[in-house]
């Protein structure tokens, strides 16, 4: 695969549709071509203390940042016609068409690759377990940010043109 964006969504909490940031990688050609991150005002707009504790972001963080349709029609331009790829797809996947009900905004049928699903076909055993991090330290990526969101797409787009 050599044209793609990879995804990756990070949550203020237990609603899938509370999208408080966005790291998105755009492959073209087998290159990267350009990086994005967002910070999103999330909806609903609390913040749970077990996923700050997981991201480190807080409602101080994202409370004069945007919502989901402003930050989402910048990157759909960009992203328009790739495949999306990201890690655990199920849950970036859950994420983006739960924001875009609560928004009533259309869904495109976006086409999702996994490279956790690829990484248990292509490894299998070998890998103690099929993490993020696990999977892109096989990948020869260093992920010293894991769950900053730039930094997880960065970790799945370096999968995705090793294992995809």
């Amino acid at each position: 695969m050599t044209d793609f964006a990879a995804i990756d969504f990070e949550t203020a909490n237990y609603y899938r549709s509370s999208i408080c940031s966005a790291g998105v990688v755009i492959v073209r050609g087998g290159q990267i071509e350009e990086k994005i991150y967002r910070l999103i005002r999330p909806e609903p707009e609390w913040y749970s203390y077990w996923n700050t504790q997981v991201h480190g972001l807080t409602v101080a963080d994202t409370k004069n940042e945007p919502v989901f349709p402003y930050v989402w029609t910048e990157i759909a331009a960009k992203i328009a016609g790739l495949p999306l790829v990201a890690h655990n797809s199920s849950f970036d996947k859950g994420c983006l068409r739960a924001v875009h009900r609560v928004y009533q905004m259309d869904y495109p049928d976006y086409e999702f690759y996994c490279t956790c699903r690829a990484s248990r076909r292509m490894f299998g055993k070998t890998l103690p377990n099929h993490q993020l991090h696990t999977v892109a330290a096989r990948c020869g990526f260093d992920l010293t940010s894991h769950h900053h969101a730039l930094a997880d797409a960065e970790a799945c787009a370096a999968i995705a043109m090793m294992i995809l």
